[in-house]
């Protein structure tokens, strides 16, 4: 790593140097450009100068013109060589104005000159600007560079020692596998016997059900025999009991008419009697039922139950008109409430309205924040996985060709280790464990009759013994901290399985 460090190093030290060594050359092309703008310019200002001075003397000179401009244009060009010819044969006047238009082509090439100087200050000064800011970027991309490094070392030496210490475990997992198959195994059997003994117990259950049935009908068609025996018996008794009387009466009845009346009288009560006795024998019958629906005896009684029933037919009646009177009240007073309704819905709705606007927009914002805060949290969390993400492709792009071979794991044979061993090693044992945990729940769902079945003595002491193998296996796995979770799980499982055992040994 520490090659693929400087590596990186290198190409941007050049890079930065490169940059130096042109951001000199420019500064050198700048300063000349600069000096000899400069000395130009102070040329042009001195020939301004001069051409001025010149001009002045010529305008003090102007009256003189007329005499003698070949005088004039000796005396004003007489130290300036070739340019003295040139004025030779012009007069005065041309001559200034010859002068005069060369001044102001000089003095705009003077302009466009202090034009280009500034253009040319201007595009050095961007392009300073500019080899600055690249500078500042190449800057922080080394920094991020170096920090990326740092990481990457760091990551690296955080999955050595997890590649260390998972083939530290790796020699363990044949013996955790076997307990664990062990523990599937005896499982399963368990599993089988609570089913044997889940089915055993629906049978007695449904045979039990099926004779408690056939007992209760059986109870129910004894019942009703008796009762319309003991029906039938009373019916006997009542209308024997009926005969009885009427003889008796019909007797006494007999015994005094003959005793006051004569043979004539007799004769003509005969047909009276015949008749009597049919009215009183309709009385009789339809007093006779008027006891059997009233419960009572005594004629007294029948009387006092219908003076009675006409009391309570009176109080009836009275609180009729009284519940009348009182729904009639209560129609007024709904009537009223109503119409206080009505005013108040139609007063408040508009203040009713507006306080649940208010109370939705409260709602509203505070739901909009919950989701503004989310989304927050969403996008934070989504740039740090992506830049993880990012940090460990590239870091695993960058450990492509390293491979470790670690002295102490390299003297002894073990079984090829890989990610898609380890893989399928987690899955199997987490596989596993789903199913003993399925089992668990089946067992604690099995129904409270289930625990009165008898097991024979050997298979409830061959379960304990098994529990105590598997809690020294248990003791095993647990001083390993890869498998220390899934087998926490089977613990707590077996823990809570436990009074169970011993509920069935007791029974």
């Amino acid at each position: 790593m520490p090659l693929s460090g400087n590596a990186v190093k290198a190409p941007l030290h050049d890079q930065i140097m490169e940059m130096q060594r042109k951001i000199q050359l420019l500064e050198g092309d700048r300063a000349a450009h600069h000096e000899s703008s400069q000395a130009a310019m102070k040329k042009n200002r001195e020939a301004i100068l001069q051409l001025r001075q010149e001009n002045k003397r010529l305008y003090r000179k102007l009256a003189q013109a007329n005499a003698g401009d070949e005088h004039i244009i000796k005396a004003a060009f007489h130290n300036r060589g070739l340019e003295k010819d040139v004025y030779r044969n012009m007069s005065g006047k041309m001559a200034l104005t010859t002068l005069d238009q060369k001044a102001l082509s000089k003095m705009k090439r003077l302009n466009a000159l202090k034009h280009t100087t500034q253009t040319y200050e201007q595009r050095l000064e961007e392009e300073r600007l500019t080899t600055i800011n690249n500078l500042r970027a190449l800057e922080n991309s080394l920094e991020k560079t170096q920090f990326k490094c740092k990481e990457a070392e760091n990551i690296m030496t955080n999955y050595l020692k997890l590649k260390s210490h998972m083939q530290e475990e790796s020699l363990t997992f044949q013996s955790q596998l076997d307990s664990l198959e062990a523990e599937i195994l005896k499982s399963r059997e368990e599993l089988h016997n609570l089913q044997v003994m889940n089915n055993d117990a629906q049978h007695s259950k449904e045979a039990a059900k099926a004779e408690l049935q056939k007992q209760e009908e059986q109870l129910y068609k004894e019942r009703k025999e008796r009762e319309r025996i003991i029906a039938s018996y009373r019916k006997k008794v009542e209308e024997r009991k009926a005969h009885a009387e009427k003889v008796d009466r019909r007797t006494q009845r007999a015994n005094m008419q003959q005793d006051e009346l004569s043979s004539e009288v007799q004769h003509s009560t005969t047909r009276m009697t015949g008749e009597e006795e049919k009215a009183i024998s309709t009385f009789e019958e339809a007093f006779q039922r008027i006891k059997e629906a009233t419960g009572v005896t005594d004629v007294q009684d029948v009387v006092q139950r219908f003076i009675s029933q006409k009391e309570t037919h009176l109080h009836l009646e009275k609180l009729k008109a009284e519940n009348e009177k009182m729904i009639q009240q209560l129609k007024e007073q709904k009537e009223l409430l109503s119409q206080q309704f009505q005013d108040v819905k139609y007063s408040g709705e508009a203040k009713l309205s507006r306080w649940m606007l208010e109370e939705s927009e409260q709602r509203l914002q505070a739901q909009q924040q919950k989701c503004d805060v989310a989304k927050e949290r969403l996008d934070w969390l989504v740039k740090t996985i992506s830049t993880i993400r990012a940090g460990v492709e590239h870091l695993a792009n960058k450990l492509q060709h390293i491979r470790l071979v670690n002295p102490i794991f390299a003297t002894m044979t073990l079984m090829p280790v890989d990610n898609f061993g380890f893989n399928t090693l987690l899955l199997k044992i987490s596989g596993d464990i789903q199913t003993y945990q399925f089992f668990v729940r089946i067992e604690r769902k099995l129904p409270s009759y289930n625990t009165r079945v008898k097991l024979p003595e050997d298979q409830s002491l061959d379960l304990f013994n098994d529990e105590d193998e598997s809690e020294e296996d248990e003791a095993d796995i647990l001083s390993r901290e890869a498998l220390k979770r899934q087998s926490q799980l089977i613990v707590d499982s077996k823990s809570k399985k436990k009074p169970w055992k011993k509920k069935k040994g007791k029974f």
